[in-house]
């Protein structure tokens, strides 16, 4: 059996005994029957990863020996920063689990002229925990150490003001720029919006901020899709892929 990773909150330090969360106890004893003897991977986020013992494996208490810290896969040399119009359902999941898999640093639901999800105060909070969790289920399946930021929602222009990356690219399929093949930046803001696009005046806005056009190719691609394949071009082209 593939040894299960295990992301928790607390500190890692080699020889330590810590008890783990009640959630990834339950999945440790309950869902996967771990037994003391079993081995883990456990990492917090910070760097690095550690190969570990089950001291103990009850069905609400599970503590685990910290063993000897190792590198692990680290964050990718390309900070890309997903700006991404809030969609319904699953879709909003794939989006956060796929960018993650996929190396993206950092994530920001937004409200937009056509997103049709309205998130009130206590929801939006929820959804904002919900997200942060799908995120790290990702990191702990695909090996990955450090967790990308989930940032809460925000409106588009706030979120244009506030982004501070070294390239900025606003996708839309009427655009004809693709990405240059030229330096390296080391940190990218990617701007995608809902199905049916940004509205005309979010574009200029976009440009306005110092976002350039681009588009994927001839074919138009759901909300979904567009930044997972621009996210991968990118990682491809100045990332770790």
């Amino acid at each position: 059996m593939r040894v299960p990773r295990i992301h928790t909150g607390q500190v890692l330090q080699s020889g330590s005994v810590i008890e783990l969360e009640p959630g990834a106890a339950q999945h440790l004893a309950r869902a996967l029957r771990m037994s003391a003897g079993d081995r883990v991977v456990l990492f917090n986020g910070h760097g690095g990863e550690y190969p570990s013992v089950l001291e103990r494996a009850e069905r609400k208490r599970v503590e685990v020996r910290v063993g000897e810290r190792r590198d692990g896969v680290e964050a990718s040399p390309l900070a890309i920063h997903l700006g991404i119009s809030i969609s319904r359902g699953e879709r909003m999941d794939w989006v956060v689990q796929k960018a993650t898999e996929l190396g993206a640093s950092e994530l920001t639901p937004l409200f937009t002229e056509r997103t049709e999800v309205k998130l009130e105060d206590e929801r939006s909070q929820k959804k904002l925990r919900h997200w942060r969790q799908v995120a790290i289920s990702a990191c702990e399946q695909c090996g990955r150490n450090d967790v990308p930021d989930i940032n809460p929602p925000a409106g588009l222009r706030e979120w244009l003001a506030s982004t501070r990356a070294e390239r900025r690219y606003v996708l839309h399929h009427r655009a004809s720029d693709r990405p240059a093949a030229d330096t390296a930046p080391a940190s990218i803001a990617l701007l995608v919006g809902p199905e049916g696009g940004l509205g005309t005046t979010e574009i200029a806005a976009a440009e306005q901020a110092g976002f350039e056009a681009l588009a994927l190719g001839p074919r138009v691609l759901r909300t979904e899709t567009a930044p997972l394949a621009a996210i991968a071009i990118l990682q491809s082209r100045w990332g770790d892929m």
